[in-house]
């Protein structure tokens, strides 16, 4: 049932996550409607009209020049000033694998100081030297401001991308990790930390990085995909756990938290 918030996910030019978000936003309950880039750029389709824009994954313009970086060029400079002021009139951002790059390319992440046009971070090629689709572990941080991640310590999701290695000076992650803003990090499945190791750290990113958010914690990024952990059924470990839940073997949550709790978190921010 919607709850009247208005969610924007943007679609075109190699995005191919687009249903699935506006899939797994719906379940949260919000009014989900899938915008082609260009809508927003000519002005036929007003930003006024929503409260969260998710910047969805695949391989906007097949990643040349890098994942995101044409998908942020070609925004930031025919739509940059109504992203600008969707983020100061309040509303929420969402960029999830190449929307993480995206938005990262674009300069909404870190903003630190306010500051949402400046890049100041990367999402590099992975150390394992290929494509990864694989589920990860991810810790979260209890004390980040993200409005997506509350109520939330552990999820898995998965992961399928080519450029997910985390990179930044040692004075920005000094910052990200002081300030909170590093939201979630890779894990073992202990929920220790990956420490770099792989394939619990699926591409390298410094400090276990996986997702961070903009000192307000309404601006969030992240590589793995929320949107494609919409049921428990869409988990590998599915059949075990309804078998073992089935027996009375399985504790609770037995059925793990999925990534439909993010989205939901952002409706309730509203509320």
């Amino acid at each position: 049932m919607s709850n009247g918030i208005n969610a924007l996910v943007l679609c075109g030019y190699g995005l191919n996550c687009d249903i699935e978000t506006a899939h797994a936003l719906e379940l949260a309950g919000a009014n989900a409607r899938r915008v082609h880039i260009n809508s927003v750029i000519d002005g036929s389709v007003n930003l006024a009209d929503f409260q969260l824009m998710a910047f969805v994954g695949g391989f906007s313009w097949g990643d040349d020049h890098g994942a995101g970086v044409i998908q942020a060029v070609r925004m930031k400079k025919n739509a940059g000033d109504k992203i600008l002021k969707f983020v100061a009139d309040g509303n929420l951002v969402m960029g999830i694998c190449n929307g993480f790059q995206t938005i990262v390319n674009l300069g909404l992440l870190p903003g630190f100081d306010g500051n949402y046009q400046d890049r100041s971070v990367a999402l590099t090629f992975n150390d394992c030297g290929n494509f990864r689709d694989d589920w990860v572990h991810l810790q979260i941080n209890e004390e980040t401001p993200c409005v997506f991640t509350r109520g939330v310590s552990r999820i898995e999701l998965p992961i399928r991308h080519g450029e997910g290695k985390f990179v930044a000076a040692d004075s920005v992650l000094s910052r990200l990790i002081r300030e909170n803003q590093v939201v979630c990090r890779y894990a073992r499945a202990d929920g220790s930390p990956a420490d770099g190791g792989f394939p619990d750290n699926p591409n390298g990113s410094m400090h276990d990085i996986a997702g961070i958010c903009d000192p307000t914690g309404r601006i969030f990024g992240l590589m793995p995909h929320p949107e494609a952990f919409n049921h428990p059924t869409n988990h590998p470990d599915w059949p075990q756990t309804k078998e073992r839940t089935g027996r009375g073997e399985a504790t609770a949550p037995g059925f793990p938290v999925t990534g439909i709790r993010m989205f939901e978190n952002a409706l309730n921010y509203f509320q």
